[in-house]
């Protein structure tokens, strides 16, 4: 008898030692992934629907002993919902290790400096694996769902906060704006609680729409807070703003590179040689250093600047000196051009 036990239990044991030898051998084996391959693991997913999964996403040709694998080997028993990058995965452990970590694919986005929300939807459009939930809607109702201040005029234009976004598939297209929309709305506030006490702005919106001019008049950040102080003397003295930028954005499509006398005379809602003080909306999403310029902008008596040639302007006091600029960069345009074309 005693033999017989004895031999029960080196027979269990051999049988114990076997069957986790072949589960391990389940796990080790190698999958085939495809290049960039998601997996996306559903809530409530057992291990014979994980098998399952396994096979449909052709993973591994057979993966009917998993769920016994996964019952013996319990450090791969705790997979987590949500969709995975396959990349750099080798076997089937290496997949179930990602599944039990729970670090789900990242994707991100690039909102720019000067965008318009109209660049911004396209960048939506076109992010991968970005759920759409605002194609449908209004400007009226995004704004609503958002937060945004009711004075926007009904337009998201400038209140897109420049930054890269990090997202999960599946992430929604309108929580994405929420974070952008969220960290603009935080730093606007922060900066109209903190401004010069003598600007002449009415509102945090007013201060969103001339830093969206100073970010499309120049890319040179250490000029920015004269450039702010040229359209902040101009609005003190009752002066048109007469900047380009607005411009071409009220011209939308008819914009095509070029600016004509006739377009600078052609009233629109943005034209700043037409109309007084500020456009209705910004024209386009400033960046903090923008921002910061028209909060704190430079103490000049500027009150106008032209391109230099280098990148950046020349800054005048008065119609005279302003003339004069204009003529030294047309010298300069029209010397570089011959250059050109030798």
């Amino acid at each position: 008898m005693k033999k017989f036990l004895l031999l029960l239990v080196i027979l269990l044991l051999a049988i114990s030692g076997w069957g986790y030898r072949q589960m391990q051998q389940v796990v080790n084996q190698a999958v085939t992934v495809r290049p960039d391959q998601l997996l996306t693991v559903k809530r409530g997913t057992t291990g014979k629907k994980l098998a399952d999964l396994f096979e449909q996403e052709h993973l591994v040709a057979d993966a009917k002993w998993l769920p016994w694998a996964l019952k013996l080997q319990p450090q791969f028993n705790n997979v987590k919902a949500g969709t995975y990058s396959l990349n750099g995965v080798n076997t089937l452990a290496d997949v179930l290790t990602i599944l039990n970590e729970g670090k789900e694919a990242q994707f991100s986005l690039r909102f720019t400096d000067g965008e318009t929300w109209r660049d911004v939807k396209k960048s939506l459009q076109n992010a991968p694996h970005l759920a759409s939930s605002i194609q449908a809607k209004t400007a009226q109702e995004l704004l609503q769902l958002l937060e945004l201040p009711e004075n926007s005029q009904h337009s998201l234009e400038g209140w897109i906060y420049p930054d890269t976004y990090n997202y999960v598939p599946d992430s929604t297209d309108l929580a994405l704006l929420k974070r952008a929309t969220d960290r603009t709305q935080k730093l606007l506030a922060q900066l109209w609680a903190e401004r010069d006490e003598d600007l002449p702005l009415q509102s945090p919106y007013e201060m969103l729409i001339l830093a969206s001019i100073v970010e499309k008049e120049s890319g040179v950040q250490a000029e920015r807070g004269r450039i702010a102080s040229v359209f902040i003397n101009r609005l003190k003295s009752n002066m048109k703003l007469q900047t380009d930028p607005t411009v071409i954005y009220g011209m939308g499509d008819n914009y095509n590179g070029n600016i004509r006398k006739k377009d600078l005379e052609t009233p629109t809602a943005y034209n700043t040689y037409v109309i007084d003080g500020l456009p209705p909306t910004p024209i386009a999403n400033p960046s903090e250093s923008a921002l910061q310029a028209v909060a704190h902008p430079e103490k000049t008596d500027f009150l106008y600047f032209v391109a230099d040639g280098t990148g950046g302007h020349k800054f005048s006091r008065n119609l005279t000196e302003h003339n004069r600029a204009v003529q030294d960069y047309l010298r300069w345009y029209k010397q570089n051009k011959k250059m050109d074309k030798k």
